[in-house]
């Protein structure tokens, strides 16, 4: 485990097809290569942005278990450039994000693995169905269609689903329900007390998403 203040925090820019991505980089201070985790956040409608406690939690996490991991503002949030795109412009700025990140010095890009909260996940799931290098996937609190949990039944890739039990959004039931069968690793996590806020699980969850993280790139 790297020491917290050791993770080196630098802030990037992202390029994309026509606009650019504000973003943190968590580098670990180690030698040779190492995996790296895109971390998507919750809606910028109602106040996401890369800032967020889950999603901070969530890299300094990672960075301290030796995964890089990259959090980034979608379009028209902080200093990225463009507008809302109601999820789906939001598609691109991703897959902007993952191609940067398989390019940063270090980062072994067939390790790499995809993170999002909520609205996070939302965009992080068609964008991984469509990805055919990445290594595993965790979504947490995820909004998701009727035909993306179907497009998931030959998705072989390892997936954690992480929810609070006292969600007022999604129903953690649901979710357990609809994750029996899926193929490959899939896990679904049900974490007792905890709502769609994560206030005070902060650091729960973190552990949760980096040891599936661990184990999923093979740290």
């Amino acid at each position: 485990m790297v020491e917290r203040e050791k993770v080196i925090q630098k802030h990037v820019r992202i390029p994309g097809a026509s606009i650019e991505l504000e973003g943190i980089l968590h580098l670990p201070p180690v030698n040779g290569t190492f995996p790296a985790v895109a971390v998507c956040h919750p809606h910028p409608l109602y106040g996401g942005d890369m800032h967020n406690s889950v999603v901070l939690a969530i890299c300094t996490g990672l960075g301290e278990a030796s995964i890089a991991a990259l959090r980034f503002n979608f379009r028209g949030v902080g200093r990225s450039q463009g507008n809302y795109a109601d999820g789906v412009g939001e598609q691109d700025d991703l897959i902007s994000a993952l191609s940067f990140l398989k390019s940063v010095a270090g980062v072994d890009p067939s390790r790499i693995g995809l993170a999002g909260y909520s609205f996070g996940a939302m965009v992080a799931l068609p964008v991984a169905l469509r990805q055919e290098q990445l290594g595993a996937v965790a979504l947490v609190s995820p909004f998701l269609t009727d035909a993306e949990w179907e497009q998931l039944r030959s998705y072989a890739v390892p997936k954690l689903f992480l929810c609070g039990s006292e969600d007022s959004f999604i129903s953690s039931l649901e979710v357990q329900r609809l994750t029996e069968g899926l193929p490959g690793t899939s896990q679904c996590q049900v974490i007792p007390g905890a709502d769609h806020f994560w206030w005070g699980f902060e650091a729960e969850i973190a552990a949760r998403v980096t040891g599936f993280f661990e184990e999923a790139l093979k740290i």
